[in-house]
């Protein structure tokens, strides 16, 4: 491969960094760099010069970027890459217990703090509870044995990447993997968001940020239309976030959960929240998936034609 590729791939760490559609670069192996990059990252997440919070954070959004590109690539690579994808999710997930807290406390601050029934007091010692407990999951989740089991996922992955035969794929099959990701994440709209369950909601922003991920590589077939498409589509990540973070603090009022005592002054304020987070994101929903998938891979492969003749 060449070296100035694999240079680029191994330096894609905020998106899958533009690199498949750039002239001069075949797509197989641009796609190979890209994944090599992703990995190369999910090693330093997990390094010594991080925090454990740092860690959890960085390992399962790298992971969330690999996930991304196998589903991209699963029609080339088949059964490997579902083997690999399965296996990220699941050391993932384990860590999800720290996520959680996260989560929890982004939802507190989420609520804002000038709220009559949340006196700054009750705010204070939430925070402190959830922070205390962070600290102990965090401590808890990301042992030194899951940090061996992460580490031999990764060079597992990184042996497959090696391998993969990618020389095939051209626009067309780029163009249907990303309208697959488009066509995934339009089907799970909700039909009434506001009778949609949480559960619905959550399916749709997994879906969301898959798409989003993906769509990170078209962005250098037209940067002003790409760049525009892909914001659009973390303001939704965004928004679908906050909703999902905000069930979280919820689930922690339940009884015999840590948040229990602030249940009835909790509740209201967050069922608030989430209708504008609703409300935002179908707006969001409307405009980013209102064309239909045929239409969405006759762009992307429109774009690619007008790139090659530059």
């Amino acid at each position: 491969m060449d070296e100035t590729v694999i240079n680029q791939g191994v330096q894609s760490i905020s998106g899958m960094d533009k690199l498949v559609f750039h002239r001069g670069i075949a797509q197989g192996e641009a796609l190979r760099a890209v994944a090599a990059g992703i990995l190369a990252e999910a090693h330093r997440a997990i390094g010594p010069e991080n925090t454990d919070a740092v860690a959890v954070h960085e390992f399962r959004k790298t992971m969330k970027r690999w996930r991304a590109l196998l589903r991209l690539l699963t029609p080339f690579v088949d059964k490997e890459a579902e083997q690999l994808r399965i296996a990220a999710r699941d050391l993932a997930r384990e860590l999800a217990g720290a996520r959680d807290i996260r989560a929890a406390l982004d939802a507190l601050a989420d609520l804002g703090a000038d709220h009559a029934s949340l006196s700054a007091r009750s705010r204070a010692t939430i925070k402190q509870r959830l922070e205390d407990l962070g600290a102990r999951s965090e401590s808890v989740s990301l042992t030194q044995a899951l940090r061996t089991r992460i580490g031999a996922m990764l060079a597992q992955a990184e042996a497959a990447v090696g391998g993969w035969t990618l020389d095939k794929i051209g626009a067309s099959e780029i163009a249907a993997g990303l309208t697959e990701g488009f066509r995934r994440a339009r089907r799970a709209i909700p039909d009434d968001w506001s009778a949609s369950s949480p559960e619905e909601i959550h399916t749709f922003r997994r879906r969301v940020v898959v798409h989003c991920y993906q769509m990170e590589l078209a962005e250098p077939l037209w940067p002003k239309f790409g760049q525009f498409w892909v914001g659009e589509a973390q303001r939704l990540r965004e928004r679908l976030g906050h909703h999902h973070d905000l069930e979280v603090l919820v689930q922690m009022t339940a009884p015999r959960r840590p948040l229990a005592p602030w249940r009835a002054r909790l509740t209201p304020l967050i069922d608030a929240r989430k209708d504008e987070h609703v409300a935002a994101a179908s707006r969001l929903a409307g405009r980013l998936f209102a064309e239909k998938p045929k239409n969405f891979n006759s762009r992307i492969l429109a774009l690619w034609k007008h790139e090659s003749k530059r």
